[in-house]
């Protein structure tokens, strides 16, 4: 059995405005990763990840990329004690 790890990312850059979230949820659920993505009043984007781990890594990845039309100037990634709490992959709206 994969070894299954949770991951808390915060990303920087033109994040919001760009359609991150819902681009991140779909990379997230197309790899078995399940949790939530929000967007942060500051201008950066917040996602907890839950999964296998070379899934999890996979999204991670692709967070230093993005969709098209951001600019992603850093991921900060921390490490949590796997829960699993989440049964699918929701965009969170409103702020923290």
């Amino acid at each position: 059995m994969a070894e299954k790890v949770r991951r808390r990312i915060i990303v920087s850059g033109r994040v919001q405005g760009v359609y991150f979230r819902d681009s991140l949820r779909m990379a997230a659920k197309e790899g078995g990763v399940s949790g939530w993505v929000r967007n942060l009043p500051d201008r950066r984007v917040e996602a907890v990840l839950e999964g296998e781990l070379e899934a999890v890594l996979q999204v991670i990845e692709w967070s230093r990329r993005g969709p098209p039309a951001a600019r992603v100037e850093g991921v900060e990634v921390t490490e949590e004690f796997f829960a699993g709490e989440f049964h699918d992959f929701e965009i969170h709206y409103g702020f923290k």
